[in-house]
């Protein structure tokens, strides 16, 4: 895996992260957490994906290897929505 390679997979990973944390509408953090939730939403999703038999609707193929960007995505928003339940609410500031 070259540099770029792995360029692209963090940025592909963070714009899964942010629609999932915009899906579950639960967001805490910036791009860093972004990107770390759409890694672990491939993950969850992908083994979820596993467990259910189903297909993978669409890959992008980087370096080699496919990340799943639709079970990113599920997985991330599931993941997200279940640290929103565990978590509490911000206090706004006046």
């Amino acid at each position: 895996m070259t540099v770029l390679d792995f360029l692209l997979l963090l940025l592909i990973a963070g714009v899964c992260g942010s629609v999932a944390q915009a899906i579950a509408g639960y967001s805490r953090g910036g791009c860093l957490v972004a990107i770390a939730l759409g890694f672990i939403g491939a993950l969850f999703g992908t083994w979820l994906a596993r467990t259910m038999a189903l297909p993978e609707p669409f890959a992008i193929q980087i370096g080699g290897r496919e990340f799943p960007v639709v079970w990113s995505i599920v997985g991330a928003a599931l993941f997200s929505a279940l640290l929103s339940l565990f978590t509490r609410p911000r206090v706004a500031a006046m």
